[in-house]
């Protein structure tokens, strides 16, 4: 029994002396953690609870969900496929196959989409759909944030066109999120350039600041970094009048907004911050004029723990998957006005609950979500003051 302890105290001094001083690209940085100040919401808040999943069993992963103008409903999977669905979530369609990882969609009716000639040889056999009726509304074109590939444009023919695969000289590694102002000018995320989307635990953990929040330019083909230095850079969300975009820092529990115009343009303060758990992707409904925020998990007290503590962070690095900390499947989201004033803040806790939820979208009464494993999005009424607990 005595040689067995040794045994084992010998290679866990091995273990700990290999995590903390063996060469590695993994470089933690150590960081303060600001206690949490918003959202103490209570578990299995109506109407998350009652999430409505759509497209169940189509494919795994839908991590964000974007409603086109005549109300149809598109998802971008892990297989590499984007579908087009119903607007009552059925008849679901492969739209394009962009042989990567398609995140954050929007729609944009700029002229962006590529023409015939240009359009992309990757896109999938099962492309596109029916012409258009000479009564429909105007052609649109998908902004996608791909995670492999860069930015994106799909025109309505399911045709692919590559906008952008890096910026400053820096190719992209994790092109995450995207949204689309009312000028047409195009926002989106690199979450890391370090790390790919197989690792965004990693880049959390190291808290290295790999993000870069960006705009292109569909006029003149150019790709400006707008915020570097960030976080996990996630979800991105043009407000209403193009004034400011606002940018969820996954890594820090906040979200930092980027002025546009104004006496503070090319300026970034917070938006909001000391949030209860991760967030992760974000959009501005019209019809209520709220910031609809996912929250991808509760806060980890052991991450929070190792913040200050770079060295144990090296260790916990280094252990099997199953030893590491695992986010808690809790469905989370809050609705807040352009203030800063949080006004809907609900969770799920429950063994059913749709999480983690990677993105919110309001379409008229009804607010869309997405997720990164599930294997369906989900639909729920959309929260009022008087609906909300």
């Amino acid at each position: 029994m005595k040689n067995l302890l040794t045994l084992i105290l010998i290679a866990l001094v091995a273990f700990v002396g290999y995590a903390l001083f063996w060469p590695s690209d993994f470089m933690p940085q150590p960081w303060t953690v600001a206690t949490a100040t918003t959202g103490d919401a209570p578990v299995r808040s109506a109407p998350l609870a009652q999430a409505e999943r759509l497209g169940e069993d189509t494919a795994t992963g839908p991590e964000d969900v974007a409603i086109d103008n005549q109300g149809r409903l598109y998802a971008g999977y892990e297989d590499g496929t984007i579908r087009r669905f119903d607007p009552d979530g059925s008849n679901g369609q492969v739209f394009a196959t962009t042989n990567g990882r398609p995140l954050g969609l929007a729609f944009s009716s700029k002229p962006v989409a590529p023409t015939d000639d240009q359009a992309s040889t990757e896109s999938g056999d099962e492309t596109g759909g029916p012409e258009q009726a000479t009564d429909a509304p105007p052609p649109q074109t998908l902004i996608v944030a791909d995670a492999d590939k860069g930015l994106l444009a799909i025109n309505p023919a399911g045709d692919i066109k590559i906008l952008a695969s890096g910026a400053e000289g820096r190719p992209f590694k994790f092109t995450n999120d995207v949204d689309v102002g009312p000028d047409g000018t195009i926002y989106f995320t690199d979450a890391s350039s370090k790390y790919g989307h197989d690792a965004y635990r990693t880049d959390i953990l190291e808290h290295g600041g790999h993000g870069r929040l960006m705009e292109y330019d569909p006029a003149t083909a150019t790709v400006t970094v707008l915020l570097g230095g960030l976080q996990f850079a996630n979800g991105v969300a043009a407000s209403g009048d193009g004034a400011y975009v606002l940018v969820t820092e996954t890594g820090s529990y906040r979200v930092l907004r980027y002025w546009l115009s104004g006496d503070m343009a090319g300026q970034s303060d917070i938006f909001i911050d000391r949030l209860p758990g991760f967030p992760d992707g974000i959009s501005h409904g019209a019809d209520s004029d709220t910031f609809w925020l996912a929250l991808f998990a509760p806060r980890n007290r052991l991450l929070d723990f190792t913040a200050d503590k770079p060295w144990l962070r090296r260790i916990i690095y280094h252990l099997p998957r199953a030893l590491q900390p695992e986010p808690a499947h809790v469905a989370g989201l809050m609705g807040i006005k352009p203030d800063g004033t949080v006004v809907t803040d609900l969770r799920d806790d429950s063994a059913g609950a749709f999480a983690p939820i990677t993105s919110v979208q309001e379409q008229g009464n009804s607010l869309y979500l997405g997720s990164l494993s599930a294997d369906a999005f989900a639909r729920i009424p959309r929260p009022t003051p008087e609906t909300t607990p």
